[in-house]
């Protein structure tokens, strides 16, 4: 197992949004503007890193019939801590993110790699799979809105890209224009695929 093919699959190969198509709820909801993109894609992160290292640590003493249960506890206790530093140090960002800081607990990524990767791994890999999906969450997030903010709002991340005639797009803030951008983003990604494998 190499450490950046573990590291590299969650940006390209098995992008959790792009191509695993998961965690498409917190997508479609935070990705109206770059700042809160960076800061969901951070808390992700976070919460990934941290639950794949302890579910990693614990495996192999967690009964099978039990092991959800305390992946979700896990899961849930970083998350926590995340929504409290949030919430005392980025009180805008914490207040603009609202319930879906929360609910990174149930977030498909989060328990799928916990499931998936950190229970059949040893530690040092289990933190590379975490960082690297979570790279790949943050990535996806600020791709999409990057494109919806600039449209949408003719700004990025709050600074105004373009003069003032430009009259924004105001469909792309709102939730088709997630829809729209995200089809868009997978139809390039597949074509671009079907292109390399011909040309190779």
């Amino acid at each position: 197992m190499k450490v950046t093919q573990e590291l590299f699959k969650g940006i390209y190969s098995s992008n959790p949004v792009f191509r695993l198509m998961l965690g498409l709820c917190p997508t479609l909801a935070v990705t109206s503007s770059v700042n809160n993109a960076i800061g969901m894609g951070g808390a992700a992160t976070f919460v990934l890193i941290s639950s794949n290292f302890v579910v990693s640590l614990i495996r192999k003493f967690v009964p099978s019939k039990i092991r959800i249960p305390v992946y979700i506890t896990v899961i849930a206790t970083f998350v926590t801590i995340v929504d409290l530093i949030m919430a005392g140090f980025f009180p805008d960002l914490h207040k603009s993110l609202g319930i879906f800081i929360p609910l990174i607990v149930v977030n498909c990524i989060i328990l799928g790699r916990a499931e998936a990767f950190a229970s059949k791994n040893n530690v040092f890999f289990s933190l590379i799979d975490g960082l690297g999906m979570g790279i790949g969450f943050t990535l996806a997030l600020i791709t999409i809105s990057t494109f919806r903010e600039i449209l949408g709002n003719g700004t990025w991340l709050g600074m105004p890209v373009f003069g003032s005639s430009f009259k924004p797009a105001l469909l792309m803030i709102l939730n088709p224009g997630a829809f729209f951008t995200i089809g868009f983003i997978i139809a390039f990604l597949n074509w671009l695929d079907r292109k390399t494998s011909v040309s190779s």
